[in-house]
């Protein structure tokens, strides 16, 4: 079984506050093989780590080992809550998903071993369930607050295709990338320290802002029932930094709806810059970009076959998601290689893929 890594296209930090991303799988994937054991025990294996350990499936761990593993235990935990008397079984994992990335290697894992289990156990779960169940095990047991785009582009992603999901409805709808595009994303190599607790912090900005024009406007739950003309009417008696957070949230909304258009259409030049506002966006407003993104997104736009980049994940470091016509793609990863080590010092890594198909068998 393989369940793949992602990148966000565009709709950055507008996930927990139920609103719409546009995110693609990617040819980087995690690959489990199952086989069953005659006792109720659980081994998970790791070629990447080089090691490997053992549970009991009646008395798995309550809390996460801060361990590969855990990822993993969480998923089988909740199958076994769920299904009850699963089969012991010898897993073995291997995956070639960038790590610490940003490229969603955990919910590649996740989504694995779930579907890998109800195959092996003749349990039957639809794909929203499968990502939401992925998405409850790493909330709740190894404890990271992720929404639910990882997960579910790892269960529904399609080969040369875009998602759109709504946050809220969990609808979704997949649109086409040209075949002679190509996801380029650069890694800077870097992450601020300061990512995990300004993270948290941007998250109780936004409520913030829900809060206040749920005191003025009837109905409004979050940020995505929040309208832009809402935001001019009131927007002026925000604080200056709740403001910015909220016209983030708002326009990168709307930014994803006009890209999905876009791609629909083919009208590529567009998509491209709708990235480069998204960019300047998170850069200006939400405030979560550093001056390596910032450095690599300018060095990408002067090359030629770029239709547009931007930083992708939460920001303070990471990774930018570039579209290059195949054509121009080794020209790309030349000088944006070079010109990103000239203004750093720093060497990158360039991951270059198409979107992928989602979760399945091997084949």
């Amino acid at each position: 079984m393989q369940a793949p890594g992602r990148v966000n296209l565009i709709g950055e930090h507008t996930d927990y506050n139920e609103g719409f991303v546009f995110p693609a799988a990617i040819g980087f994937q995690t690959q489990v093989a199952i086989a069953k054991r005659k006792d109720r025990r659980l081994l998970l294996a790791s070629e990447n780590y080089g090691e490997q350990v053992e549970y009991d499936l009646a008395n798995l761990p309550a809390a996460p080992r801060r361990h590969w593993s855990d990822y993993a235990v969480g998923v089988v935990r909740l199958l076994e809550q769920k299904f009850g008397g699963l089969p012991g079984a010898n897993v073995l994992l291997h995956g070639d998903v960038p790590q610490g990335a940003g490229l969603s290697s955990s919910a590649s894992l996740e989504v694995a071993v779930c579907k890998a289990f109800l195959e092996l156990a003749e349990k039957a779960m639809v794909g929203v369930s499968v990502a939401l169940l992925c998405q409850q095990a790493e909330n709740e047991f190894v404890g990271a607050r992720c929404g639910i785009m990882d997960q579910f582009i790892s269960v529904h992603g399609k080969k040369y295709h875009a998602l759109r999901l709504d946050c809220r409805s969990l609808e979704y709808r997949l649109f086409p990338i040209p075949t002679d595009v190509r996801l380029v994303i650069c890694n800077t190599m870097v992450r601020h320290s300061l990512s995990g607790g300004e993270y948290n912090v941007r998250r109780a900005e936004c409520e913030s802002a829900a809060r206040f024009f749920a005191d003025r406007i009837p109905g409004v739950r979050s940020l995505r029932d929040v309208t832009l003309a809402d935001f001019e009417k009131y927007g002026g008696a925000m604080p200056e930094v709740i403001r910015k957070r909220c016209r983030h949230i708002l326009t990168e909304n709307a930014r994803v709806l006009l890209a999905a258009e876009a791609l629909e259409t083919g009208d590529l030049n567009l998509f491209g810059k709708l990235m480069g506002e998204s960019h300047a966006s998170l850069r200006d407003d939400f405030e979560v970009s550093c001056e390596e993104l910032d450095v690599m997104v300018e060095v990408a736009g002067k090359n030629e076959g770029v239709y547009g980049a931007r930083m992708t994940g939460g920001g303070f470091g990471g990774c930018t998601i570039n579209l290059v016509r195949e054509a121009h793609v080794e020209s790309f990863r030349k000088n944006v290689s070079a010109g990103y080590e000239h203004a750093t010092g720093l060497i990158p890594e360039i991951y270059i893929s198409s979107a992928a198909d989602g979760a399945g068998r091997l084949a």
